[in-house]
């Protein structure tokens, strides 16, 4: 696995969600000093601190793993939860709709 890019993702992932690196660290449990290490790549969280950064940052383990999966199935889905995630209960349903059209139409496989 790539841990420059694991820590690029997390990196990005932090700052687009407009989290200081500090406040990730306390929200993690973790020493600031080792999450600069995790995002530059030159440690490797433990699996609670995974499992704590990604629920911190609302994103998936696939979407941190990305580079390191080889079917993209898993980011595609990560795409359409962000979307779900921001979407309102109206647009929940048409969104809904629409992938129960497609899939019945057999367009989708």
């Amino acid at each position: 696995m790539e841990l420059k890019n694991l820590g690029k993702r997390i990196n990005a992932a932090r700052k687009d969600r407009k989290i200081t690196g500090e406040k990730l660290a306390e929200l993690c449990n973790i020493n600031a000093t080792y999450l600069r290490q995790i995002e530059a790549g030159t440690k490797i969280p433990s699996l609670p601190v995974f499992t704590d950064i990604c629920r911190e940052l609302r994103v998936s383990p696939s979407y941190l793993l990305a580079d390191a999966l080889e079917d993209t199935r898993a980011t595609d889905m990560d795409a359409l939860f962000t979307l779900w995630e921001d979407a309102s209960p109206s647009q929940i349903e048409l969104i809904n709709a629409m992938i129960k059209a497609a899939i019945n139409s057999g367009s989708i496989k």
